[in-house]
């Protein structure tokens, strides 16, 4: 939606409102024309399951026993989460928005920001174990994304309660390692200004949280893709972790959009060698020797650009954003890099082509066509 100014607020909002009585009177349709589909859809829901919007919202937090069993479901989420909420907490300062983090289920699992506990309105939404949900509290923006699987933005009269009129909400969905919606995260006003440039700053915390996931992952070698020409070193980099056996640990939802191969969650275990077309040996290589960015090539035919670095040796925290790549980092052709490689490789088996060939994975043939030597040894 476009941003709204103060001399176009009175008409935004008589248009939310127009929009409202369409839908209680079963015109979605003709409300969807005032205010995004998906929010009619929603409404017409909530209409479904015998709502209204007069009906009291009492927010009421789910069991004691239900919220041990969500914490400690999700011990990992919060972990990664924590410092990039305090972040949001610090650029929010100065705001009525406050960020949720919730589970999958909508359910609040962490908070902060600046929350005036003084106001109902804002404290009764940031206990963690509240159940903000749709089926729990209506039309909300944590409703919203974790059924579009999208970011969201919800302005007032678009919530579906009278009740939760008075928040202004950016929402975006969380995804795990393994490509599943595991929670969502919310910045929420309460009678605030509205402010839909917080979708941005939503979905860009969004994928920090996803990405320390990944790094949260058991992984021997973290691989940060990108197209070739593209820096690297932010969160805008597609994430891989690799075991020790080049089998695939974990990724973001960027490197599933690089590398097709990678899918939805199927529970099937990739290898390297099924995403790239060379010896996965080879990326460790240039973890260890500090070749900086390579050029990889895949088996479609495309390269991408990477940066391999081995646990525990990982680049400066994600969101510290870059803002020039240092020369260190500028991608190494693709030939000089295996040149490379497969001569270090010769030395470490101190000429012994044939033991190199099998430590790389390739033929002698190749090792020796790579080194340019006509000598057979």
């Amino acid at each position: 939606m476009p941003m709204t100014t103060s001399s176009a607020a009175p008409s935004r909002l008589a248009r939310i409102a127009q929009a409202r009585q369409l839908a209680l009177h079963e015109a979605a349709p003709l409300a969807g024309n005032l205010i995004e589909p998906w929010i009619a859809q929603s409404w017409q829901r909530c209409l479904s399951q015998g709502r209204r919007p007069t009906d009291r919202v009492s927010f009421e937090a789910v069991s004691a026993q239900a919220m041990r069993q969500a914490s400690e479901a999700n011990r990992t989420l919060v972990q990664a989460a924590r410092p990039i909420l305090k972040q949001l907490g610090r650029t929010l300062a100065d705001t009525r928005y406050f960020a949720i983090l919730t589970n999958h289920a909508g359910v609040v699992v962490d908070v902060d920001g600046p929350i005036d506990r003084s106001d109902r309105r804002a404290a009764v939404v940031t206990r963690v174990g509240v159940d903000l949900s749709e089926k729990s509290v209506g039309t909300t923006a944590i409703g919203a994304a974790l059924h579009e699987l999208q970011p969201v933005w919800l302005h007032r009269g678009e919530h579906f309660f009278n009740d939760t009129s008075v928040y202004s909400c950016a929402g975006a969905p969380l995804f795990g390692p393994d490509g599943r919606c595991i929670g969502m995260l919310d910045l929420t006003g309460v009678e605030a200004a509205e402010r839909p440039e917080l979708s941005h700053l939503a979905l860009h915390s969004a994928r920090a949280i996803e990405n320390a996931l990944v790094l949260l992952r058991p992984h021997q070698l973290l691989l940060r893709l990108n197209w070739s020409g593209l820096p690297l070193g932010d969160d805008t980099d597609g994430l891989l972790a690799l075991d020790a056996d080049g089998q695939v640990t974990a990724v973001n939802r960027v490197a599933r959009q690089l590398l097709p191969q990678l899918g939805l969650a199927s529970g099937d275990t990739l290898h390297s060698r099924d995403l790239f077309a060379l010896p996965f040996e080879m990326l460790f290589d240039a973890a260890r020797h500090g070749n900086g960015a390579i050029e990889v090539p895949l088996w479609s035919g495309l390269r991408l650009h990477v940066r391999a670095s081995l646990a525990g040796r990982h680049a400066a925290p994600m969101s510290a954003p870059r803002w020039s790549t240092p020369a260190s980092t500028a991608a190494l052709p693709l030939r000089e890099v295996e040149t490379g490689l497969i001569r270090k490789a010769v030395e470490e088996a101190r000429g012994n082509v044939a033991q190199a060939a099998r430590a790389l994975g390739i033929s002698r043939a190749t090792v020796y066509r790579k080194l340019g030597s006509g000598k057979r040894g």
